[in-house]
């Protein structure tokens, strides 16, 4: 891995591959390590560049930051690259960062997939979610509660359990605190009134049965993106790219392509 600095923070990326440069923006608690089947696909027709976001993985831990700290770092991530042309993917989290970016830096990225996306929250999805169903959840521990909800979450639950597998083995876990900060960064953010500034080429996914973020809030997203397209994965839930893997990359290639 690659190491830059902005501002005095850590912030480490993986780049590999060469052509255009294409962007991957991880989820909330995640890592790099997420997209292992999307770097391997992508490199060899991209210079593909997978950042830790800050609080993430091996990128620098604060007590404090904001879903504009991630945005700003991924300018400074282009800068430091010196880029002028990217693709960008953003996964849930991601896909938060990368609407702040198509926004921020308008003129620079020129085509852009959100999967299980939203424009705006009042809070993260996971605690909306959680909060949706406290009743059912009362009494069990902060582990027991993630994994009742993730029936509320995903679809294909033995692809999404091998891929957390696999993520969680190559990549450095959170500690709850860590995580809870990591939360706080997403708190009230809203993008609906900036989003009409984007030019970048968009395609929106969203699965089917994403509890987190539902489809609707996919579609709204879209429309407020000038000729957006919205797709949804049918045996998906809150990560298509891992539940229907060969619809989404055959989808995302013939997209960026």
């Amino acid at each position: 891995m690659a190491v830059f600095e902005k501002n005095g923070t850590q912030l480490y990326y993986v780049d590999t591959g060469e052509g255009q440069p294409l962007l991957l923006l991880h989820g909330l608690s995640s890592s790099h390590a997420m997209f292992y089947r999307e770097i391997d696909f992508f490199k060899n027709k991209y210079r593909v560049i997978a950042p830790d976001a800050r609080g993430h993985g091996h990128s620098e831990k604060h007590e404090e930051y904001t879903l504009q700290d991630h945005i700003d770092d991924a300018v400074a991530l282009l800068d430091h690259l010196e880029l002028d042309s990217v693709y960008v993917i953003g996964v849930s989290m991601g896909s938060y960062i990368a609407q702040g970016l198509a926004i921020q830096a308008a003129d620079r990225v020129k085509k852009l997939i959100l999967v299980a996306t939203k424009p705006s929250g009042l809070q993260a999805s996971m605690e909306e979610l959680l909060e949706r169903y406290a009743d059912e959840l009362e009494g069990l521990g902060p582990i027991d509660k993630l994994n009742h909800a993730s029936k509320y979450m995903f679809h294909n639950h033995k692809r999404v359990g091998q891929w957390l597998k696999t993520t969680g083995e190559n990549s450095d876990q959170l500690t709850m605190n860590e995580q809870k900060i990591a939360s706080e960064a997403l708190k009230g953010f809203d993008f609906r009134p900036e989003l009409s500034k984007v030019k970048a080429e968009t395609l929106v996914i969203s699965g089917t049965h994403d509890g987190l973020n539902p489809p609707e809030k996919g579609r709204e997203t879209a429309v407020l993106i000038p000729d957006a397209t919205f797709m949804e994965f049918k045996r998906s839930g809150h990560a298509p790219n891992v539940e229907q893997e060969e619809l989404f990359l055959g989808i995302a290639e013939n997209f960026l392509e």
